[in-house]
């Protein structure tokens, strides 16, 4: 049976990509979601504030929830939900977030949920990114 070509889909209402590469991409069954950030739509990050003073304010837990809420809407695009997540990568920038990552996390997914990664990175494309993740979903294409 002939597998239809992979789709690559930048989705509307999100984060435009920093390059040249879509939020999303089905491959067959499957749906590999690109590393995904806090970014919003208007370019501010979502956990990360600078007081008048210039002090800068970076909150995991924040970051976590606007990242994986960001991965939500992508996958719902293609019909698909959290629970269709099959593996997760996460990249942190510094693994003393993990303790608030983790519990973040666990808001989402169960012990029963995707198999995952997470590593720690020297830096993301922003100062003020703390966290990326990208995904893999398992969601059939409608024959």
């Amino acid at each position: 049976m002939n597998q239809p070509t992979p789709t690559a889909t930048v989705v509307p209402g999100k984060a435009t990509p920093r390059g040249k590469y879509p939020h999303i991409k089905r491959a067959g069954d499957f749906l590999y979601v690109s590393g995904t950030s806090s970014r919003l739509p208007d370019n501010r990050i979502a956990g990360a504030g600078v007081d008048a003073m210039g002090t800068t304010t970076l909150d995991i837990r924040e970051q976590t929830r606007a990242v994986i809420e960001n991965i939500r809407d992508i996958l719902a695009t293609a019909g698909a939900t959290l629970a269709d997540v099959v593996e997760i990568s996460t990249f942190l920038v510094n693994m003393n977030d993990f303790g608030g990552y983790n519990q973040t996390y666990g808001e989402f997914f169960d012990a029963d949920g995707p198999a995952r990664t997470t590593v720690a990175v020297h830096q993301l494309p922003h100062p003020h990114l703390l966290i990326e993740i990208k995904a893999v979903a398992y969601k059939p294409a409608a024959r």
